[in-house]
């Protein structure tokens, strides 16, 4: 192979960051559950809290070496430089004990009292509950905006404009953002200064979604779900494709103790060898289920990708590779069916959380998204028939026939 031709991610995810040499030779990373590093001399000690202090800047290329287990370690450091290379366009990365603690270290580091941050509904419900009663504390204002209303929010609030936070798809309706379109609304109303925006990439990233080619700064990621992949972790990351960005997220999280420990990210480092594997089975599992089930008579609509038209669609195909395995299904007849339906599942767990091998099912209104306020509800679409699916690496007949009893069970 051509040494100067880079891997492909699927390749690189398996070993970037790794070097065998440093661990006795062993194949796979080991895990290092230190919390303090000896220094070769004073004198290297002292440049190294210069560099961790952001008094000096890191010289390319530099190995600064480890100080202390909350500001990194050497678990925490392969996960990143694995997930760096499985991100297309990133050039640094960092881990957090959960994807919570990645968007709020995230946001802490970007916004500042007075300032304005930008969010396009629906989110999260957690985020939800972040941005628009935790950040007012910090005298920090968080904007909801509807599709079309980018050039009016903008032009109000551009002078105090600090960060634009996307989620594609929207949890847990799966509506989809037109990524360089924001991108290009953000560049034009402030062409003075760079704007971060960040989008959550949790439910299709990094293996079919990669915004930092579409205009955007920085990715987070709830690391429980897709990167972990088995519901034994809880753990969150970012991406970015400017790392002087992360340093100032990673000294942010030094001081706030959210960096994730070294069996968690060793855990996560050992998922990302089987990250493709897993998606893309789940997504063709999901595929299926969604063009067996939608013609059921209590499946009022199916929120799928592969299901949009008109613009959803064309963002779909223009910034996406796959589908992914995220369904939700809005069933005639309200919250009475789709507690029928869920009551009724025998393989599907049910459960809140996604992306795990195993299938889960949940009522978003009444868990996930029960934070959200009733007009957020309202405007994002979130009702009271939906049901959202997380599909697994399940045998999809299997999984199909679980929800065809279902469905039967909602018709009630």
């Amino acid at each position: 192979m051509d040494p100067l031709r880079p891997f492909h991610p699927e390749t690189s995810s398996v070993s970037e960051g790794f070097d065998p040499r440093l661990s006795v030779m062993a194949v796979r990373p080991p895990i290092f559950p230190v919390s303090t590093f000896a220094f070769a001399s004073a004198e290297q000690a002292a440049h190294s809290f210069e560099i961790a202090l952001g008094k000096l800047p890191a010289l390319p290329g530099e190995d600064v070496g480890l100080i202390y287990a909350r500001l990194n370690h050497p678990n925490a450091e392969m996960f990143e430089a694995a997930l760096c290379t499985a991100e297309q366009g990133a050039v640094a990365a960092a881990v957090f004990t959960s994807g919570m603690s990645a968007i709020t270290t995230l946001l802490l580091t970007l916004a500042r009292p007075g300032s304005v941050v930008l969010y396009q509904r629906p989110v999260y419900g957690g985020t939800d509950h972040f941005l628009r009663h935790i950040l007012p504390e910090w005298n920090v204002e968080a904007v909801p905006v509807v599709d079309g209303g980018w050039q009016q929010a903008l032009e109000r609030h551009r002078e105090r404009l600090a960060v634009v936070y996307l989620e594609t798809p929207a949890n847990p309706t799966l509506h989809m953002i037109d990524l360089r379109a924001v991108a290009a609304h953000v560049r034009g109303a402030v062409p003075d200064r760079r704007v971060p925006i960040v989008v959550d990439n949790t439910f299709l990233g990094p293996v079919f979604q990669s915004p930092l080619l579409h205009g955007v700064d920085v990715c987070v990621y709830s690391a429980t779900k897709f990167l972990g992949g088995h519901s034994d972790v809880l753990a969150g990351a970012m991406t970015s494709r400017d790392a002087e960005l992360v340093t100032r997220v990673k000294q942010t999280r030094a001081f706030l103790g959210t960096i994730s420990e070294p069996f968690t990210a060793w855990m996560l480092q050992r998922s990302m060898a089987t990250l493709w594997l897993r998606m893309v089975k789940q997504s063709k599992n999901a595929r299926r289920l969604v063009e067996a089930l939608k013609a059921h008579p209590v499946v009022e609509r199916v929120h799928y990708p592969t299901e949009s038209e008109g613009e959803q669609a064309r963002i779909f195909h223009q910034q996406c590779t796959a589908p992914g395995s995220m369904v939700s299904l809005e069933l005639r007849g309200g919250r009475p069916a789709a507690f029928r339906c869920l009551n009724a599942l025998k393989l599907f767990k049910l459960a809140v959380s996604l992306g795990g091998v195993e299938s889960l099912a949940c009522h978003p209104r009444t868990t996930t998204a029960s934070e959200m306020s009733e007009e957020d509800l309202r405007v994002g679409g979130v009702t009271e028939g939906l049901v959202r699916l997380s599909i697994g690496v399940e045998y999809w007949r299997d999984l199909c026939a679980d929800l065809r009893q279902a469905l039967d069970a909602a018709l009630g």
